[in-house]
């Protein structure tokens, strides 16, 4: 049986902090950060990533209205549109190794690798720990509705493997340690709602650049890179750079980055955040056995 949080967990000194990742989206999130001193608060999308706002944008004013004429991101937001509703109609599940990198509370961290399977209805997460080391063979699993809502994880070795499976609400302190977005925000979905959600929010402003680069490749995949980038620091936005990598052939968005604005005049770019969704296979035909902690493939030990 899978253990819950509570002073089990207090008594292992937070050994399972480490446990679950997720999944890189832009406009989603788990706890306000403190502002900066001198700050206004700023006017976002959604509320605030675990880790922190943008800090090159901290002090500063407010953006110009956009003009009446056409806004450079109503291209990207078409694409964007077309992508979600092909991927609601065409796309049951799919299977893929996610790479993330996310810089919380100012310092970037390493890049992690997971094994995944994800289903659409329900939402359905299983995750593998691939890499580095210190996650590696941790274990997650998630599916909307059931377990109280709950995920169950448990780490791959050492003395952490010791406490066995525990039950975690995806947005708790322990499931969110180490994590910029909760569990139920992974998938390319998700993804996609998220960066319609922060255009939609962004073309109010003006002070935005949009490009479109063809023939990208991420992995061997031809992707177009769509680039949005907001040249001067405004409070209104989220991001100094982002850049999204469409698969050309399977219309998903399959890599996400953003920067913040450089810490110095003339300096380079600072990562907050990249996600890149590597090796898709769209439609297995995953049952309820694959997000079953009892699937004898997995390690839960539950009985």
């Amino acid at each position: 049986m899978a253990r819950r949080a509570g002073k089990f967990l207090c008594g292992a000194g937070g050994a399972l902090a480490t446990l679950v990742v997720c999944g890189g989206l832009v406009g989603v999130v788990h706890a306000q950060a403190p502002a900066p001193a001198g700050a206004q608060p700023a006017q976002f999308p959604g509320l605030v990533p675990q880790g922190g706002l943008p800090q090159g944008n901290a002090n500063a004013g407010d953006a110009a209205a956009a003009a009446t004429t056409t806004h450079p991101l109503e291209a990207a937001l078409e694409v964007a549109r077309r992508g979600l509703a092909g991927i609601q109609a065409n796309i049951r599940d799919y299977s893929c190794t996610v790479v993330k990198r996310e810089r919380i509370d100012g310092k970037l961290g390493e890049h992690e690798y997971m094994f995944a399977k994800i289903r659409q209805q329900p939402f359905s997460v299983y995750l593998l720990f691939l890499g580095p080391d210190s996650v590696k063979g941790q274990e997650v699993l998630y599916v909307d509705g059931r377990n109280d809502g709950n995920m169950l994880a448990h780490a791959g070795s050492g003395v952490r493997a010791m406490v066995g499976t525990v039950s975690l609400k995806p947005q708790s302190m322990l499931a969110m340690a180490g994590n910029r977005y909760p569990i139920t925000e992974l998938g390319v979905e998700n993804l996609t709602k998220r960066l319609v959600e922060v255009a939609e929010h962004d073309k109010q402003f003006g002070e935005c650049d949009v490009n479109f680069y063809p023939n990208a490749k991420v992995n061997g995949r031809v992707c177009t890179c769509i680039q949005v980038s907001h040249p001067v620091p405004r409070r209104n936005f989220r991001f100094h750079l982002a850049r999204v990598f469409i698969d050309d052939e399977l219309t998903i968005p399959i890599r996400y980055e953003a920067y913040d604005w450089p810490q110095e005049q003339g300096g380079q770019p600072v990562l907050m955040e990249e996600y890149t969704y590597m090796n898709v296979k769209v439609n297995n035909g995953f049952t309820d056995a694959d997000f079953d902690p009892k699937n004898t493939a997995y390690k839960f030990g539950a009985k």
